[in-house]
C-alpha cells in the first residue's frame, strides 16, 4: 500500500489545484482552489481555451462578473472528477470588506446553482480577517458554507469556530517557511521535522482544541512543503495536497502511523474573541501577522494579473 491509500485511512484528501486533468490520477474526495492555482491553470495551453470561451460568452459584462465566471467554470469541471466539494475563493481585495465579501459571495454559489451544483458542493474560501469571519457567519447562516484560509494565529481558529464555519485551512508550510528564514542559520532542519515542525504543531493544537471543546468545524492542514508534514498531521480531518506532493505519496510505500486523533494532549481552556482582543491576539503573533498580510497581497497580485489576460481577451 503506498503512502496515499495509507494516509485516505486516516484523513480526507483534497487536491490543492486549479488543473483538474491531473485530479482523476489521485482520486481525492474533494479539491481547493485559489488565484494564484487558477492563474497558474490558465497560463497553461491546456486551459487557454476554457478561459477564451467563458470571456467571450461574457464579454459585455462587468469584469468582477466575468472573473466570477472563469472562477465557477473551473469549480463546474473539477466537480466533474471529484466526488465532494470544490473550493471558490471571493477575490482577497476584499479581505477587510465584510458586506462586499458576502455579496461576491452569495453571487458565485447562485452561478453554481444556475448550473445545477447544489451549494452542499462548493466551499467559498474567505481570508481570515475579521471581516472576513463575520462574513462566514453570515453566510453560513444561510446554509452557504465556507472555507476560511490563510490561517495562521489560534486566534483565528478560534474565532471561526465561534461563528460556526464549515472548515479552516491552517497553512503548515507558510508557518514553516517563516520560522525557518527567522532563525537562519541557526534553523536545525531535522530536529524541526516531524511533530516538531512550527506548521504541524500549529495545525495539531488547533484540531486537539476543536476535539477537546467539540467543535464542528473542520480541519483541514492545508499548504505544504514536504511528505513528512503531511504524514506528522494523518488523522486530521482533511488534509490538501498539490499534485506534486501527492504524486510523491503515491511513489512511496514507506509506512507511517496515524497521527492525530489519539491523545489529543494537555486540557486547553475554552476561550472566546471578541473583535478587539482578536485585533489584538493576532497582532502580538508577528509570524500570522506577517504571513497573513503576505498572503493577500500574493493573491491579491494574481487575481489583477488574471484580471489584466481577461481585459485583453475581451478587448
Amino acid at each position: 500500500m503506498n503512502q496515499l491509500q495509507q494516509l485516505k485511512q486516516h484523513s480526507t484528501v483534497v487536491a490543492d489545484t486549479g488543473d483538474f486533468l491531473q485530479l482523476a490520477r489521485f482520486a481525492p474526495q474533494d479539491a481547493t482552489t485559489n488565484p494564484s492555482l487558477i492563474l497558474k491553470a490558465v497560463l497553461q495551453p491546456d486551459y487557454a481555451p476554457l478561459l477564451e470561451s467563458t470571456v467571450a460568452a461574457h464579454k459585455n459584462a462587468a469584469l468582477d462578473d466575468i472573473v466570477d465566471a472563469v472562477l465557477v467554470r473551473f469549480g463546474l469541471e473539477i466537480l466533474k472528477v471529484v466526488p465532494g466539494r470544490v473550493s471558490t475563493e471571493v477575490d482577497a481585495r476584499l479581505s477587510f470588506d465584510r458586506d462586499a465579501t458576502v455579496a461576491r459571495a452569495r453571487r458565485l454559489i447562485a452561478l453554481y446553482e444556475q448550473a445545477g451544483v447544489k451549494r452542499e458542493r462548493v466551499l467559498i474560501k474567505i481570508a481570515a480577517t475579521w471581516e472576513g469571519i463575520q462574513a462566514a457567519r453570515e453566510l453560513e447562516q444561510d446554509g452557504i458554507f465556507c472555507n476560511l484560509t490563510l490561517l495562521f494565529a489560534f486566534c483565528q481558529a478560534v474565532a471561526c469556530a465561534d461563528a460556526k464555519v464549515r472548515l479552516i485551512s491552517p497553512f503548515v508550510g507558510r508557518i514553516y517557511d517563516w520560522h525557518k528564514k527567522s532563525l537562519g542559520a541557526a534553523w536545525d532542519e531535522a530536529a524541526r521535522s516531524l511533530s516538531n515542525d512550527p506548521g504541524v504543531q500549529s495545525v495539531t493544537r488547533i484540531f486537539n482544541y476543536y476535539k477537546q471543546h467539540g467543535i464542528a468545524t473542520q480541519v483541514m492542514g492545508a499548504s505544504f512543503r514536504n511528505v513528512g508534514q503531511i504524514t506528522a498531521l494523518s488523522g486530521c480531518d482533511l488534509l490538501t495536497i498539490s499534485p506534486d506532493l501527492l504524486a510523491k505519496l503515491e511513489a512511496s510505500s514507506e509506512p507511517f502511523e496515524r497521527a492525530l486523533g489519539g491523545d489529543l494532549g494537555a486540557a486547553q481552556p475554552a476561550i472566546t474573541y471578541d473583535e478587539a482582543a482578536f485585533r489584538y491576539a493576532l497582532n502580538d503573533d508577528a509570524m500570522a501577522t506577517e504571513k497573513l498580510a503576505e498572503g493577500i497581497r500574493g493573491f491579491a497580485v494574481d487575481a489583477g494579473k488574471l484580471d489584466a489576460m481577461i481585459e485583453k481577451l475581451r478587448t
